[in-house]
């Protein structure tokens, strides 16, 4: 009896053990397995692997103008929006909601190419975004769906080297990067020249090359290159019913001494026909109407397009522009007490339509009572408030850069100007706002006229080692 208890508890152990070993292999088979899965998601070619990097503030910036965008015309880039649309949502936390827009971009993807087959190389991006998804969520077996999807579609449409994606995937990846930084902008526009070289027939790549290209020089002075307005040209010619690009043209013809006002008038009665969209060409065709038209047309313009489309808040966004310019632009004349308030109700009605994307419309309105004399003791709490804010450090940088010009110009305090001048130029962030506070702290030194030129010298000489 003794000994047959001893074989027992013998068995029990070696079963002990086999099973810890088991339960070991099981562990180790299970990491590798993980490993491998989230290796393969790492070389995948989507919005969760692109660094992108955006902060929370950009995230909801960024939601705020892909709405503005607008999807009534079957945009042709209508599924790389709703994927962006669905990456931005991930990353603030609205899975439900990303969930939603990634199965719309596929579907929008489909439309689009109506083609008979349901999939197409263009739909690698989004299967990469839904294989990422269900990763983050947990659900690994749909996760490995997907990434059978992507390596199904990479069997059958190879890009053309081992060096090199396939053109879908540049295009989506550059016309994403369109929407972040400066340099971003101008990787993007390499990677829509590599796309179009593979497949020159995409007429939507080569106007939104030309987009990015003009999007780099925004706040240059410099005029466009003769290079660059003949690729305008050739994209409208081919894109004739884009009237953003159109816009954009006009814009390049004046700027070398043409006369568009005809042309102007003829594309605005196109352009207020079109739906609402950021696309439709009302933004461009307004600056084009202020600088080379007239500003009074300009303001008629955008108010004739808020009345036909009362409840849609881009166009009060793009009317409240027109009335800030209008101000800023004649400030030395007497302006009516009606324009003024049309401009600070529009300003208003602007910031509560966008929560996440109005800091600038937030400093426009406390310049607007500033300049106006309208409340100087609003603007100083506006200020002060935007200063006490929880800012990123491009958005920092903005406001410093305003702040600065509004101590200068309005309160008449220089030496704070400088400060201010120097804290936007110290934030390590290359940007339009960057490079004027430096141009400005630039040219009070070399006047030599101010008690702060010493600390300004010194500062530019840490600043540019």
């Amino acid at each position: 009896m003794l000994r047959l208890k001893q074989e027992i508890l013998q068995y029990i152990t070696l079963v002990h053990k086999q099973c810890d070993f088991l339960f070991v292999i099981f562990i180790i088979s299970a990491a590798q397995s993980r490993s491998t899965l989230e290796s393969r998601l790492e070389a995948l070619q989507c919005h969760f692997t692109w660094d992108l990097g955006p902060s929370r503030s950009k995230l909801f910036h960024l939601r705020e103008n892909l709405e503005d965008i607008g999807t009534e015309e079957g945009y042709s880039w209508l599924g790389h929006i709703f994927n962006l649309q669905g990456y931005t949502h991930f990353q603030l936390g609205f899975t439900s909601v990303a969930r939603c827009f990634f199965s719309k971009a596929a579907e929008a993807f489909r439309q689009i190419r109506n083609t008979v087959s349901e999939d197409g190389p263009w739909l690698m991006v989004n299967y990469g975004n839904l294989a990422w998804l269900h990763h983050q969520l947990g659900e690994e077996a749909d996760s490995q769906a997907y990434l059978s999807k992507v390596d199904a579609l990479m069997n059958e449409y190879p890009p053309p080297s081992q060096d090199e994606l396939h053109p879908e995937i540049y295009a989506e990846k550059a016309w994403t990067l369109m929407k972040f930084s400066r340099d971003q902008k101008l990787l993007a526009t390499d990677y829509f020249q590599r796309a179009i070289r593979m497949q020159p027939d995409m007429v939507d790549w080569q106007t939104s090359h030309v987009f990015a290209l003009v999007s780099s020089f925004k706040h240059h002075k410099t005029m466009l290159g003769t290079d660059i307005t003949e690729k305008m040209k050739i994209a409208k010619d081919h894109d004739p019913d884009n009237l953003y690009l159109a816009a954009l043209y006009l814009e390049a013809c004046a700027k070398k001494g043409k006369n568009i006002e005809k042309e102007a008038r003829l594309l605005a009665r196109r352009v207020l026909t079109k739906p609402v969209s950021s696309y439709s060409g009302l933004k461009p065709l307004l600056k084009l109407f202020r600088i080379y038209v007239s500003m009074d047309e300009a303001t008629d313009l955008a108010e004739e397009a808020v009345e036909r489309h009362p409840h849609e808040r881009y166009l009060k966004r793009c009317a409240a522009t027109c009335y800030k310019m209008r101000i800023f632009l004649q400030k030395d004349n007497p302006l009516e007490h009606s324009m003024i308030e049309r401009a600070v109700s529009l300003h208003k009605e602007v910031i509560s339509l966008y929560p996440h994307s109005s800091l600038k419309s937030k400093i426009s309105l406390a310049n607007i009572f500033s300049q106006t004399n309208y409340s100087q003791a609003a603007a100083a709490q506006m200020y002060e408030e935007l200063l006490e804010s929880d800012l990123d450090p491009d958005e920092a940088q903005m406001l410093y850069n305003y702040y600065a010009k509004y101590l200068q110009f309005s309160q008449k305090d220089s030496y704070r100007s400088i400060e201010y001048h120097m804290r936007a130029a110290a934030i390590p962030q290359q940007s339009y706002y960057h490079e004027d506070s430096v141009r400005i702290l630039e040219r009070i030194r070399e006047r030599n006229k101010n008690r702060m030129c010493g600390a300004i010298e010194e500062f530019l000489k840490n600043l540019h080692h």
